[in-house]
């Protein structure tokens, strides 16, 4: 038997029994790697993985995104990025909800993070629309669908790990990235039109303010939004790479923080330690992931794939929808970060084989990422939205998802058939 089947099997069975996802994908890989190769050419490649992981220069760029939106979140973004929102939208039908889908990809654009876009617009956005006497299974939706853009609006560090992973422009990711997070922002609103339009109760309209304090509340945002597009700008036009992008962001995020005095001496530190913290985690992950990958490329998995599906004589786009399921049935055991890490490197070089686009599949997995982190039974955006807000039922929660995931459906299908929605704005560059 090949020794990658077993491995994956007690791979998931130690996952399952409480051993983290890192640890476990590095034991398990490790161990894989004795069994084929022996104790002492296996130890070499998991030291020399760990040493090139920890020195990459192209990994650089992972803590100064994650510092750029901790500085961001410091200086009291997501309040003026809310009411901003929310002074232009919120006259609407349903327009807290309008509002807090805009404000979601708004603050993805700056964080890089789902889980923290989610946290964070449940405590900002909910009081509000509560307030004004908004469905609770609307309200909670809406965070939780608009939640994942976190992963897929640029910078995403998820896309800078898939770039490293497949060895694709990081740039062009991000690039890529732009259209189909603006589709999924105007798909969130849609399909908040659409549940008030069936049921105006869910989300009555908000009073409508003078054209003046409307430019007034956009005028705590303007900081922000020119440092995105001078981030995103920059990496488009050529003036720098990623890595400088992602500088220049951090040192930006910085100056407005002081700027707007929010930030002490001991919340810098605090600061400071919380992306040393989530760094750690995700190049733990990373580490686990790529000793784990060697380890099913040293056993054949990557060649024996691509000859099963050869010889299925399946069409390419039949197997694409085989791995767009499976993506979502690993989205109920797996959290994001860990599921593209551990089968990127597996699965790339099977559809770069079938003749996909790698940066077009890398927008593709993180788009279907987003889909499982809000599909039943587990949906972690549900579960940090839950602990957010204890007193909203689960059920309540994932109800209110059920429009956002026909729009994310949606979103996905037009991306998967047109592949120029996500490779137009890339091939300018």
């Amino acid at each position: 038997m090949e020794t990658w089947l077993p491995g994956l099997a007690v791979l998931l069975v130690v996952m399952l029994a409480g051993v983290p996802i890192a640890m476990a994908m590095a034991l398990v890989g490790a161990a894989g790697l004795t069994l084929v190769l022996g104790f002492v050419p296996a130890m070499a490649i998991v030291g020399q993985t760990a040493f090139d992981t920890g020195l990459s220069y192209s990994l650089s760029v992972v803590p100064l995104f994650i510092l750029m939106g901790n500085l961001v979140n410091r200086a009291g973004l997501s309040d003026e990025l809310y009411a901003a929102c929310n002074a232009w939208l919120g006259h609407r039908p349903g327009g807290l909800a309008l509002a807090t889908a805009v404000a979601c990809g708004g603050l993805s654009a700056v964080c890089g993070s789902s889980l923290a876009t989610a946290a964070t617009m449940g405590k900002v956005a909910l009081p509000q629309m509560r307030r004004y006497r908004y469905d609770d299974a609307l309200a909670t939706g809406v965070i939780a669908a608009g939640g994942t853009l976190g992963i897929l609006i640029p910078p995403s560090v998820i896309l800078v790990l898939y770039g490293v992973a497949t060895q694709t422009d990081i740039g062009k990711l991000f690039i890529a990235g732009i259209v189909p997070g603006l589709l999924g922002i105007l798909g969130y609103m849609a399909a908040v039109r659409v549940v008030c339009w069936r049921r105006p109760e869910a989300g009555p309209p908000g009073e409508r303010l003078a054209l003046a304090e409307r430019l007034r509340a956009s005028k705590g945002v303007a900081g922000i939004l020119g440092l995105f597009v001078v981030v995103i700008g920059g990496i488009y036009l050529g003036v720098f790479t990623a890595t400088e992008a992602a500088g220049i962001g951090a040192t930006g995020a910085f100056a407005i923080a002081l700027a707007r005095r929010r930030l002490s001496w001991r919340g810098l530190l605090e600061t400071l330690s919380e992306t040393a913290a989530t760094t750690t985690m995700m190049f733990m992950v990373l580490i686990g992931a790529l000793v784990f990958s060697n380890f099913v490329n040293v056993a054949g998995m990557p060649g024996a794939l691509e000859d099963l599906m050869r010889a299925s004589n399946l069409p390419p786009m039949a197997i694409l929808a085989i791995v767009l399921l499976m993506y979502l049935v690993l989205g109920m055991v797996l959290e994001s970060l860990s599921m593209v890490l551990l089968t990127v490197p597996i699965l790339a070089p099977l559809m770069a084989g079938l003749g996909f686009d790698l940066i077009w599949f890398g927008i593709v997995v993180v788009v279907v990422t987003e889909i499982s982190l809000i599909t039943p039974p587990v949906g972690l955006n549900v579960f940090v939205l839950k602990t957010v807000l204890p007193d909203v039922p689960i059920g309540t929660i994932f109800r209110g998802i059920v429009p956002f995931l026909v729009a994310d459906v949606v979103r996905l299908a037009l991306i998967a058939l047109v592949p120029a929605v996500v490779l137009f704005l890339p091939s300018l560059m």
